[in-house]
């Protein structure tokens, strides 16, 4: 696997190497190994999969308060994806920050979440499927969010109308869920 160091402190976009014959190939998508090399050791507690029916669909900014905090390991496996990471650990040197990448089942890249971010991602094609392998166990008293379209992070999602649950249209502002951010940690 090749990691790739995104512009957010401990996140990565990670490339799968894959042996490829006449019949297809085989690549590995996680190595204990090859992550701990690259100082990801927390341990894999549960994965998931977000089917996406319609081109648009945003899900996030989503994150758990301390010390609930996730780390994720997620990537396309059917149609394509627009996937944001939002720096808001305290302290953080990349606090503020976000960053974006396309995930496609084609590139098969994945992306590191470090503990302590926002992710959320746009879907690019009807039937998208997110794959998500998620280190910390889901709370849902502990589910935070922030908006998709905050004015202080100003991030240029694809689709200008997306399609949201109610709950993420209601989502607060990271100004605004401030008490929420300084519960966190690195």
């Amino acid at each position: 696997m090749i990691f790739r160091r995104m512009a957010i402190h401990s996140a990565y976009i990670i490339e799968p190497q894959p042996v490829e014959d006449r019949r297809g190939s085989f690549a590995r998508t996680w190595c204990r190994d090859e992550f701990a090399d690259h100082g990801l050791t927390r341990p894999f507690d549960q994965c998931g999969a977000s089917h996406n029916h319609k081109r648009g669909t945003l899900r996030g900014l989503h994150y758990q308060a301390a010390p609930f905090e996730e780390a994720k390991l997620v990537r396309c496996t059917a149609g394509a994806s627009f996937d944001v990471i939002v720096d808001i650990r305290p302290g953080s040197p990349t606090e503020g920050t976000w960053v974006g990448v396309d995930l496609t089942s084609s590139n098969r890249r994945m992306v590191y979440i470090p503990e302590g971010c926002a992710h959320g991602f746009q879907a690019l094609a009807d039937d998208t499927e997110i794959f998500y392998q998620i280190a910390g166990r889901y709370r849902a008293e502990e589910a935070r969010g922030i908006r998709w379209d905050d004015p202080d992070l100003a991030i240029d999602w694809p689709i200008a109308d997306p399609i949201l649950s109610q709950r993420d249209s209601e989502l607060l502002f990271w100004s605004d869920s401030l008490p929420h951010k300084e519960a966190l940690t690195c």
